[in-house]
């Protein structure tokens, strides 16, 4: 891990045939090398996900994952502070706080309005269902950022069984290749290696990309896969054989008259807004990105025959993609300066807004494959967006593209003179605007991941060909080894990946407490 003080990002780059308008032709993916992972570099989004989500988990042949069985374990790390609320599905005291966040832009209360306004109910996403329209909830404390290292490890790192290491990586799990019994670690410290042996199990943690990338390294993986680098095998398992990612899209947007959208400059340049930050955790530098609220519906398109399970989310911002001046977001999204400088620059100093629609449960699925064996070379990882052969990803986006663009004919968004930008993304210039036609080739260029990789170490039983670990994160066919993270969700979320990370810990935890107290784990 990288120290704590200072953060790297990993810009790993996902092969995406359809990228033809990002710099490169690829995705940009920044996971955080630091103590507390990617939750020190997040969007700070809390969505447990849908009931519906976990219930299908069970039915897959995992027991204990139920919406039921799960939802003592995300209310056993929190620490709730939301105004509005359903009765029992919160909870105080946990290590984790979720609030609301402290400032609000006009923007933002005007499209909860309007959503309102087209049948989308306020809901507590997080609550008794998700279907409607809410303000975000967060992982933040008093206006700043709630990490998992702020949360959970740092009211314990005195511990004297525990012992942190940063500025290290492990590079191998050590495995007896006779009886497939994992006993330690090899890890790299300051251009040195050493070995750390277990006394009970190993648990990995690495995430969605990183697990499957070292159980590969360590000679877990697709047998000929893992031939091609001369890695002996000790577990012929589909590992990295399916990864379910969320795309999302950032290229449609409204002009309106009256400027109420969210700017960077403004704000950093604003003794009064800094200070009233640092002293109390409040005002516009609160803001998590831009992002305000979040909208679930399920599209007319969806092939799903629950009623109340969402298709897609739409991300309610309280600014574009200009309010910082094409600077981090522009990159974030990997879109090349030209398109920036052709689409979006003008409203660097005009008002406009966004919506952001991301596809919960895509039916296109990419994958994870080693480099090579040198365990710091970065993975290679193919999105395959929009790759289904029905073609439903793109249908669904249309249908939610559609949606936004109803909400913007709303009485409140007519009040504010909500028009579409006519500007059309290069490239599809030559395609009648405003077409399923255009957006499908607007989507093909500019979509891009929110990085909730998940399924690439998927949990299920021996009997499911695509399972690399059981319903207790035990990898099959080995002993004391076990990954804990999202890459053992065995299917897209109807959320934003942080909290069930953070629950998929906390009930490893039990099912590994449960089994050393009846002694009878791996006998």
């Amino acid at each position: 891990m990288g120290s704590s003080e200072n953060l790297n990002v990993l810009p790993l780059s996902a092969v995406h045939v359809y990228k033809v308008g990002c710099i490169k032709n690829s995705l940009k993916y920044g996971h955080g090398k630091v103590l507390g992972g990617t939750s020190i570099i997040n969007f700070m989004i809390h969505v447990r996900g849908n009931r519906r989500d976990y219930d299908r988990w069970a039915k897959m042949g995992n027991p204990g994952w139920s919406y039921q069985e799960v939802l003592p374990y995300f209310l056993k790390s929190e620490d709730a502070h939301i105004e509005k609320a359903d009765a029992g599905y919160h909870k105080k005291g946990g290590y984790l706080t979720i609030s609301d966040v402290p400032f609000r832009t006009k923007m933002v209360d005007a499209l909860v309005q309007s959503a309102q306004e087209c049948g989308h109910p306020y809901v507590d996403y997080n609550g008794k269902e998700q279907l409607g329209v809410s303000y975000v909830q967060t992982h933040t404390r008093n206006g700043r950022r709630c990490s998992a290292e702020k949360a959970f490890l740092r009211p314990v790192a005195q511990r004297s069984n525990l012992k942190i290491l940063t500025n290290s990586r492990v590079v191998k799990i050590l495995i007896d290749p006779t009886t497939k019994s994992a006993y330690g670690v090899q890890y790299a410290r300051k251009k040195k290696y050493y070995n750390a042996f277990a006394s009970k199990e190993v648990i990995v943690s690495a995430g969605g990309l990183n697990s499957p990338q070292l159980l590969m390294l360590s000679g877990i993986g697709p047998k000929e896969h893992l031939q091609e680098f001369d890695i002996p095998v000790i577990a012929n398992l589909p590992v990295g054989k399916k990864m379910y990612d969320h795309p999302s899209f950032m290229g449609m947007g409204f002009e309106i008259d009256e400027d109420i959208v969210l700017r960077q400059d403004p704000i950093l340049t604003n003794v009064t807004e800094i200070l009233t930050f640092l002293k109390l955790g409040n005002g516009s530098m609160t803001s998590i990105g831009g992002v305000e609220g979040l909208i679930y519906m399920k599209s007319e398109v969806s092939t799903d025959p629950d009623p109340l399970y969402p298709d897609m989310e739409l991300i309610l911002l309280g600014g574009n993609l200009a309010s910082d001046n094409g600077h981090l977001f522009r990159q974030m999204f990997n879109i090349p300066r030209d398109i920036y400088e052709k689409v979006w620059k003008i409203y660097e100093s005009k008002p406009m807004y966004q919506i952001m629609p991301m596809l919960v449960h895509p039916k296109s699925v990419g994958s994870v494959k080693l480099t090579s064996k040198n365990p710091f070379h970065f993975p290679k990882f193919y999105a395959n967006f929009f790759s289904d052969p029905e073609n439903q990803d793109i249908k669904t986006f249309i249908a939610a593209l559609r949606e936004v663009q109803r909400m913007s004919r709303s009485p409140t968004m007519k009040k504010l003179g909500a028009r579409l930008v006519q500007t059309p993304i290069p490239g599809c210039e030559t395609m009648p605007f405003d077409s399923d036609e255009y957006w499908e080739c607007a989507l093909r260029s500019l979509t891009s991941s929110l990085w909730h990789q998940v399924a690439t170490c998927k949990m299920g039983p021996k009997s499911d060909p695509e399972a690399v670990v059981d319903n207790t994160g035990k990898v099959h066919g080995l002993k004391h080894l076990r990954v804990a993270d999202t890459s053992i969700i065995p299917m897209p979320l109807t959320a934003h990946t942080a909290g069930p990370s953070y629950m998929v810990g906390e009930r490893i935890s039990d099912f590994i407490k449960e089994e050393w107290r009846a002694n009878k784990y791996f006998k």
